[in-house]
């Protein structure tokens, strides 16, 4: 699928419904955004802590806290690839 979309003049774009459905980007949802061969790539992140209980651990932390450790590893992961 092919969609033709516009760029506002903070360069910003808006992503096609039936695009965000079929990738499950919904409100709130995180993806990576990257270039590959001087084309833009989006990719959905999957939210950590829908894995919540499916691993046992003593660690206590809050759904903010992990989600804040989480993004920090995707931001770190990303900028190696970068380099």
């Amino acid at each position: 699928m092919t969609y033709m979309v516009s760029i506002t003049s903070q360069g910003q774009i808006s992503i096609p419904a039936k695009l965000r459905r079929e990738l499950g980007l919904n409100t709130g949802k995180k993806a990576l955004v990257s270039v590959e061969d001087k084309k833009l790539l989006i990719e959905p992140v999957k939210d950590f802590l829908e894995l919540r209980g499916s691993l046992k651990t003593d660690i206590k932390a809050t759904p903010g806290q992990i989600r804040e450790a989480f993004g920090e590893y995707l931001a770190k992961h990303a900028v190696k690839g970068i380099k």
